[in-house]
């Protein structure tokens, strides 16, 4: 029997609509051996996923969706955080 690790994906989309674009993304792979770098921002131009629904077809749960952010009268444009997180996982064999 082969050993498995979780693998955490951060996909932040455009709007709350699980098919609409990712613009920001981490990836957090616990199969990886303690001496190989995570994924850092920046690291890649191109997403995993161009949304949620397309890393769903490939094998990944949600498993924490945004709540939808209330946007304050005279606040609108207003910067802060990403307000559509989305955080899914998958077990995977481990490296190597």
């Amino acid at each position: 029997m082969s050993e498995k690790r979780q693998q955490i994906l951060i996909l932040h989309l455009s709007q709350p609509d699980l098919n609409s674009s990712t613009v920001a993304w981490a990836l957090y792979d616990g199969a990886k051996p303690r001496d190989e770098p995570q994924m850092q921002s920046g690291d890649e131009d191109e997403p995993p996923y161009r949304s949620v629904l397309d890393a769903m077809r490939d094998g990944w749960f949600v498993i924490q969706i945004p709540t939808l952010p209330v946007f304050l009268r005279g606040g609108e444009h207003e910067t802060g955080h990403l307000p559509y997180e989305y955080v899914l996982e998958r077990r995977v064999k481990l490296h190597g």
